[in-house]
C-alpha cells in the first residue's frame, strides 16, 4: 500500500479573497492558527519549534559576499541523505538557511554533486557517524563524501569549545544543538528561505513523543543543526588569483579527510 501525507492550506481555498483569508486566520485563537490554516499537525508531546512558519521565512534573494556559508550534512540510505547550505550575516548574527537538498537510496557519488553545485568551495559539516567505515571499501563514510567532490570539515561536527579549550571538546549534544535553534528562531535571528519546500515540510511535523525527540523525516533538521553547530567554520568565497579555477587542496588546515 502506498501512503502519502497531503497538506492543505487556507491559502489553497481560492474562493477566498487575501482579505478574507487573513479575516478568518486572525479569528482563530494565537496557538490554534498553524493547525488550521496550514494543517500543521500537534503531534506527539508537542512540536520541537514552536514559532509560527511566517516568523522565520523569508523570500530568497542574492547572499551578499561577505557572507560567510557553510553546508550541513546527514548521512542516510533507507532514510534519505540531506544537505543543506547556510549563510550567516554576522553584523547581525542571523542564520539563514538558503538552499536544501535530500535523496534515498543515493551513495555519495551520486548525492554529493547536488550539494557540490551549490559551491565547490563551500565547508561541509557532517556528523559523528561519518567516522564510521564501510564494510566494502573500508574508508570512512565521510571520506568517501571527500573523495565524490565535497569540501569536509576535517572533524565531525561539535558544539563550540570553550575559552581556552580544544577544538572538538565542545560535545555534539543533540539537545544543545535544537535549543540553539529555537532560541534563534525565537529572536529573529534565524530564517529560511521560504521556497524550500522539503525543508518546511520536516520543520512542520518535527516532534517530540514522551519527552524525546521521534527520529522520523528529520533529515534536513539534522544536518541544518550540523550546519549551525559548525558556523565558526563559515568561509566566505575565497578570491580567485587568477583566471585559472583554483582547485581545492588537501593541505587546507580545516578540511583534508
Amino acid at each position: 500500500m502506498t501512503r502519502a501525507i497531503v497538506t492543505m492550506t487556507i491559502d489553497d481555498a481560492e474562493h477566498y479573497s487575501p482579505e478574507e483569508r487573513a479575516a478568518i486566520v486572525a479569528s482563530y485563537p494565537a496557538h490554534e492558527r498553524e493547525a488550521r490554516a496550514k494543517g500543521i499537525p500537534t503531534l506527539g508531546s508537542g512540536r520541537i519549534f514552536p514559532v509560527e512558519e511566517d516568523s522565520i521565512t523569508c523570500a530568497p534573494f542574492k547572499i551578499p559576499a561577505h557572507w560567510p556559508k557553510i553546508n550541513g550534512l546527514d548521512f542516510g540510505w533507507d532514510h534519505p541523505a540531506a544537505g543543506v547550505q547556510a549563510a550567516w550575516d554576522r553584523d547581525s548574527d542571523c542564520w539563514y538557511v538558503i538552499k536544501a537538498h535530500r535523496a534515498r537510496e543515493q551513495t555519495p557519488i551520486l548525492f554529493a554533486p547536488a550539494v557540490k553545485a551549490w559551491g565547490a568551495w563551500v565547508p561541509c559539516a557532517w556528523p559523528h557517524d561519518g567516522l564510521q567505515h564501510d564494510k566494502g571499501s573500508g574508508k570512512q563514510l565521510a571520506q568517501q563524501y571527500a573523495a565524490a567532490g565535497l569540501k569536509m570539515l576535517k572533524d565531525n561536527a561539535t558544539h563550540a569549545p570553550q575559552p581556552g579549550e580544544p577544538e572538538g571538546s565542545g560535545g555534539n549534544g543533540v539537545e544543545a544543538g535544537l535549543m540553539d535553534m529555537l532560541d534563534r528562531m525565537q529572536t529573529g535571528r534565524f530564517k529560511v528561505f521560504a521556497n524550500l519546500d522539503d525543508w518546511l515540510q520536516e520543520f512542520r511535523m518535527y516532534h517530540r513523543k514522551d519527552g524525546r525527540v521521534v527520529k522520523e523525516r528529520d533529515d534536513l533538521m539534522s544536518a541544518t543543526r550540523y550546519g549551525l553547530m559548525m558556523k565558526r567554520k563559515a568561509i566566505v568565497q575565497p578570491v580567485q588569483q587568477s583566471a585559472r579555477v583554483q582547485q581545492w587542496q588537501a593541505l587546507d588546515s580545516e578540511v583534508g579527510i
